[in-house]
């Protein structure tokens, strides 16, 4: 009796004993369920307001001066260089002498071909003779065959056929002397082809043949190297590959400040000429000129500048600064709290793509596009470690 009483005795502190460690493990105070029930503690972050301003800044791009005009001289016929009478750095003016080749088988081409011509000339008289001999005697023929038995009708007949083959002969020898004419005339244009002379006003930048080599199409420019290479200084285009996101507002006609490294306290200025237009596929750029007078020389054809590119915008922007921007592998986006809703003071994540960048009083800010207000407040320090949802306990820090 006695032991089955102590045996009843254990059982129940075992029971006791297991459904106290059971609850221990599967139920969570009241206050800790309640803070996951909530998404964890509130994350102290610092927050800024997004500024809304109009773009309208500067950004320094990379750009090249060329010659206003440049050419590379090659002959157009194959001969020797006779004389040349220029060299690097000389100024040259339109259409004057340059350089003289010689090719003897064009004159004796030309010999030829007045012969040719001087030959198709005597056979064209001889047919206009015999024509006016025929012609002189049908004429008489026919003025006697008025009187009836005077001509037989057979002779009237011959001599009408003689006259219309003299005719056609005569036609044929003033093809044959047209096309010699023409021959000869495009021998004396190849000949003139031997006198190289400037096409322009300019200087002379290159120079890569001496008298007595022989250059031509199947020489000299067959291998690409040119005879002299001409240039203009006294006018020059700057080439200025500007980025897709800049040219919305390319200012046409409008002044734009350059400066070049042999005269780094000097800015110099230059109006927009041309717009092609067109991105480059390759680099994502428009390729946009500029047009500089340089009558002195001052600068060089070949330098490269740095270009105080304007970029505008015709309406307000939003601006955040760089740190309150996150990329991951999927998105770029900024973190703003949000203010009001069932969601109020939790991180909200905001797509948006950047602009350009400016530098303020305060700092540096980066243009966003994206669905964003003026009186929104965004994580200063944005990373994807911060998920959406999660509380935020925000503190600004003023405007960046």
């Amino acid at each position: 009796m006695r032991l089955t009483r102590h045996f009843t005795l254990a059982v129940a502190l075992i029971t006791a004993a297991f459904a106290a460690a059971c609850n221990s493990q599967g139920a969570a105070p009241p206050a800790q369920a309640s803070t996951a029930q909530s998404g964890g503690a509130a994350l102290d972050v610092d927050v800024v307001k997004v500024t809304t301003q109009r773009l309208d800044t500067t950004q320094n791009l990379p750009g090249e001066l060329l010659p206003y005009e440049m050419v590379a001289i090659y002959p157009k016929v194959t001969g020797y260089v006779k004389s040349i009478s220029v060299d690097r750095g000389s100024h040259v003016k339109q259409g004057q002498l340059i350089a003289q080749l010689e090719a003897p088988e064009l004159a004796a081409q030309r010999a030829e071909a007045e012969s040719k011509l001087q030959t198709a000339q005597s056979q064209l008289a001889a047919a206009q003779a015999k024509l006016a001999s025929d012609q002189g005697t049908y004429d008489r023929l026919a003025a006697a065959a008025k009187t009836p038995g005077v001509v037989a009708g057979n002779d009237l007949q011959i001599a009408e056929r003689a006259a219309e083959a003299d005719r056609a002969s005569v036609k044929a020898y003033e093809s044959s002397v047209a096309a010699a004419r023409a021959a000869l005339s495009s021998i004396t244009q190849m000949e003139s082809y031997l006198r190289v002379t400037a096409p322009f006003d300019g200087v002379v930048t290159e120079r890569n043949v001496h008298p007595g080599a022989l250059v031509g199409p199947a020489s000299g420019s067959a291998s690409g190297v040119p005879m002299l290479r001409i240039e203009t200084p006294a006018r020059l285009r700057l080439v200025v590959p500007v980025p897709e996101a800049l040219v919305a507002e390319v200012p046409a006609g409008g002044q734009i400040k350059f400066s070049v490294p042999a005269y780094p306290t000097e800015t110099f200025h230059a109006p927009v000429a041309r717009i092609s237009h067109a991105i480059d596929a390759k680099t994502r750029t428009m390729p946009i000129e500029l047009d500089i007078a340089n009558p002195g020389g001052k600068l060089t054809a070949g330098t490269f500048c740095q270009v105080q590119w304007p970029v505008r915008r015709a309406t307000a922007t939003h601006f955040v600064p760089p740190t309150a921007i996150a990329t991951n592998q999927e998105r770029t986006f900024v973190i703003r709290v949000a203010g009001t809703g069932a969601n109020a003071g939790k991180a909200e994540w905001v797509d948006v793509k950047s602009g350009a960048t400016v530098t303020t009083s305060t700092g540096t800010l980066v243009e966003v596009f994206g669905e964003l207000g003026d009186a929104d407040q965004i994580v200063l320090r944005a990373t994807d470690a911060i998920r959406p949802g999660q509380p935020l306990s925000a503190h600004s820090v003023g405007s960046h």
